[in-house]
């Protein structure tokens, strides 16, 4: 069997071959969130960051640790793999190996949608935030899906055509955000800096409002696994599967669309990340996705972390966000694949 990703099932990509690679991703994941605790403006040597992690250390240093560096770690890790999950499950379902979700409205929608809220419920509850970004996320997604299909010849999507309308949509969402910030108040607009692509002032309510929406979300993803398989088979042959081929749509895209839309409240619009993990994970372990959605999420994870160290390293005090990063490897990426679909 195969897919548009390659064949779902093959010699070279066996189950050792995906716990091995997992293994890797995660010990590497690990290693470097230990190390980030101690980077920054302030270097803090990892003699004391492990005295703090064991419950000692003095008191400046575990604050510097748990009550700055900590949750941005954190925040980082569980936008990456949102990011990701996002989406390996919207290349599923869509058949397009150009989708992801700044690719295709939902970012720059959840982005727009965010900005609108603080706007005009600065006082808000954090809780609501995650929701306003979820519907502007499903109405940036829905505009695309709009404007791309083939109307007149009925032929569904085009990969080129939605690639270049979801651009296209994310560019104009993006400028009417950057409108709407021009006017925001001064306070309130430092405090959406975030939504350019960083990790910047992450903290522990930031982290409470987005670990409830990634410990439901990325398990449902996992659980989806079977059904994206099927799906990207082709409409007739997973009807032939017994599959209600649009209901499982649905219910794919909705945890797609909720996974970034949650993602962006926490980390703003990250570029490419949704688009790399992805490829880099079928190249790892291949397409069948009870494989590549788990590395995936922990590639996603990865990438985040290392452009978030990165950026607050490489020319201290002064901060690069990480979405800057992620762009400059995205985007000769994303040009390639155009190029090869074309």
């Amino acid at each position: 069997m195969t897919r548009f990703g390659g064949p779902l099932s093959t010699s070279k990509y066996t189950a050792r071959r995906a716990l091995t690679v997992g293994a890797v991703v995660l010990v590497a994941t690990l290693l470097l969130s230990v190390l980030a605790l101690g980077l920054g403006a302030v270097q803090t040597p990892a003699a004391e960051v492990l005295s703090v992690l064991l419950g000692r250390g003095d008191d400046l240093t575990r604050q510097l640790v748990t009550e700055f560096r900590a949750p941005r770690i954190v925040v980082a890790l569980l936008c990456g793999a949102m990011f990701a999950a996002s989406g390996t499950i919207m290349q599923g379902v869509i058949r397009n190996p150009l989708a992801s979700p700044d690719l295709i409205g939902v970012g720059a929608g959840a982005g727009l949608a965010a900005t609108v809220f603080l706007l005009a419920w600065p006082a808000a509850p954090p809780g609501g935030l995650p929701w306003a970004a979820l519907i502007g996320a499903w109405g940036g997604f829905g505009l695309v899906l709009l404007l791309s299909r083939d109307w007149r010849g009925g032929s569904g999507l085009h990969p080129v055509r939605l690639a270049l309308v979801g651009v296209a949509v994310a560019a104009a969402l993006g400028a009417f955000q950057q409108l709407v910030l021009v006017r925001a108040p001064d306070g309130l607009g430092s405090a959406l800096t975030f939504l350019s692509g960083t990790v910047y002032g992450a903290d522990a309510l930031r982290v409470m409002r987005l670990w409830p929406w990634a410990v439901v979300l990325l398990p449902a993803g996992l659980l989806l696994a079977r059904t994206l398989d099927v799906l990207s088979l082709g409409e007739d042959l997973a009807t032939s599967l017994g599959t209600r081929v649009n209901a499982a749509r649905l219910l794919a895209l909705g945890v797609g669309v909720a996974l970034a839309g949650a993602a962006v409240t926490g980390a703003g619009i990250l570029g490419f990340v949704g688009l790399l993990a992805p490829h880099l994970a079928r190249l790892l372990v291949g397409a069948r996705h009870a494989r590549s959605l788990p590395i995936s999420m922990l590639l996603g994870a990865l990438l985040v972390l290392a452009a978030d160290t990165l950026g607050r390293t490489l020319i201290p005090p002064t901060e690069v966000p990480a979405g800057i990063f992620t762009t400059l490897i995205g985007a000769p990426y994303f040009l390639y694949l155009l190029r090869k679909t074309a």
